[in-house]
């Protein structure tokens, strides 16, 4: 069993926010403090669903995972065959949506996504992670994150597009990137593979770049509130879409559940990385808020960056 971290029990036996408790009052004002233009730009991959088309397959997703659904109760084309308004003059159109986000769309993770043994993060009992939802460290608990983005784009560093697909970033290298991450920072990690999808879907399934073990410890050492990056695991993926590492390199281990870090997965950070290129700042307000959802492994998210 790998052993644990000591932000077991640092915020309290009961906790189950991790290092979101870093984002006091006066942490969130001294974040917001950071924006200096009133830029805004949105981090999200789109959502792009359909029951007859091929849409959903045209974003950047792992391969067999559910892809999301969407479906209109009413449309225009119900008016066209007869339907009568709701009033005089008055039509409206309503729709469902179904996402499974693992692996297909811009998310964040719950403390309770993963675990290893009978306990999630702070010793919480993993039995008590039910089919209708995790009874502790659901994504509920999160609420809103309001914080001081830092942008770690590591092939802009390095003098390329994208990351090659088996590299994964030690934490030498973000230690030379951004030596000044502090704690409850948001660490905002490009790899630059989204870009893969356009030129090639195989190259893209052929595995993904991501932080090495040593990496995910350098950041966790700094007191980081979040994780977040462009790949679809933060860690590195294999042509199997499987992590390589053993549990004590695992990211999910050493992040969700050693250090209580929460996780924000298959960022879209190009427009980001731009706006800060050639720029000697790399900081930014980063806001995220997932959905309510009782006892959710993850949600959906639109993270944005206020430069």
């Amino acid at each position: 069993m790998v052993t644990k971290s000591d932000n077991w029990g640092r915020f309290g036996p009961d906790d189950q926010r991790g290092t979101l408790n870093l984002l006091t009052p006066a942490a969130v004002l001294d974040a917001l403090a950071t924006a200096a233009t009133g830029q805004v730009i949105s981090l999200s991959m789109p959502i792009r669903g359909a029951t007859s088309s091929p849409a959903p397959a045209t974003v950047p997703h792992l391969r067999g995972r559910p892809l999301p659904q969407h479906f209109m109760s009413v449309d225009g084309g119900d008016y066209a065959a007869g339907a009568r308004a709701i009033g005089a003059g008055l039509r409206m159109a309503d729709d469902a949506l179904i996402v499974t986000h693992h692996g297909t769309t811009t998310h964040m993770d719950a403390l309770c996504h993963m675990w290893s043994g009978e306990a999630l993060y702070n010793g919480h009992p993993a039995a008590r992670v039910r089919s209708y939802g995790a009874a502790r460290c659901g994504i509920e608990t999160v609420g809103g994150v309001v914080a001081r983005g830092v942008l770690l784009d590591v092939p802009r560093h390095l003098g390329l597009d994208h990351l090659p697909v088996d590299f994964r970033v030690p934490g030498d290298l973000l230690a030379e990137m951004a030596p000044d991450v502090r704690p409850g920072d948001v660490a905002v990690l490009r790899t630059g593979w989204p870009l893969v999808w356009e030129r090639s879907r195989e190259e893209y399934w052929s595995g993904q770049p991501g932080l090495s073990g040593d990496g995910g410890r350098w950041l966790a050492s700094r007191d980081v509130a979040l994780v977040a990056a462009d790949n679809a695991a933060i860690g590195g993926l294999n042509a199997r879409q499987l992590a390589d590492e053993g549990l004590d390199d695992d990211l999910h281990m050493i992040f969700l559940w050693r250090h209580g870090i929460h996780l924000a997965e298959m960022l879209w950070l190009e427009d980001l990385a731009d706006a800060l290129a050639g720029q000697a700042r790399r900081d930014f307000v980063f806001i995220a808020a997932p959905l309510k959802i009782e006892g959710g492994t993850g949600s959906p998210i639109n993270p944005l960056a206020i430069l």
